[in-house]
């Protein structure tokens, strides 16, 4: 599992013309799922992401996490970060979870997310989705679990 994190001012997802979930202050989770991801992997990652301390304490340093902050949680899929990128100039997707799979983990995680830790809002899994966001720093951070 894959999870490309992005520390926001405000994110949001479209899906043709309608708005499908907005954050303020928080986490863009772009979440890459492998064929060999399970319970481990969504566990590992979702406290990682969650307590990762990426945003500011009182004296402006990254010593604060999402939950610290109270902040807000948007996971969108994107198969694309478990592309081979290694040979070639065109993508490779074999490591990459079938549809019926990744869409599992992702639901999974979200529900695991929600259970645990917060709130959270989503993208929608296999859609053409336009993502806007203001990334606060910018600060981006990957996670390989």
């Amino acid at each position: 599992m894959i999870g490309l994190i992005q520390r926001v001012k405000h994110a949001s997802v479209t899906v043709g013309a309608h708005k499908v979930s907005t954050i303020g202050q928080g986490i863009l989770l772009l979440l890459g799922v492998e064929k060999a991801d399970g319970v481990t992997q969504i566990e590992k990652l979702a406290k990682k992401v969650t307590h990762y301390r990426i945003f500011a304490d009182d004296e402006g340093k990254m010593n604060k996490s999402l939950l610290d902050i109270s902040g807000e949680l948007l996971v969108v899929s994107q198969f694309t970060l478990v592309a081979q990128t290694d040979k070639g100039n065109r993508p490779g997707f074999s490591g990459g979870a079938n549809p019926e799979h990744g869409k599992f983990i992702y639901d999974e995680f979200v529900t695991h997310i929600r259970q645990q830790y917060l709130n959270c809002q989503t993208g929608e899994y296999g859609q053409d989705m336009q993502v806007s966001l203001i990334n606060d720093g910018p600060a981006t951070f990957y996670f390989k679990v």
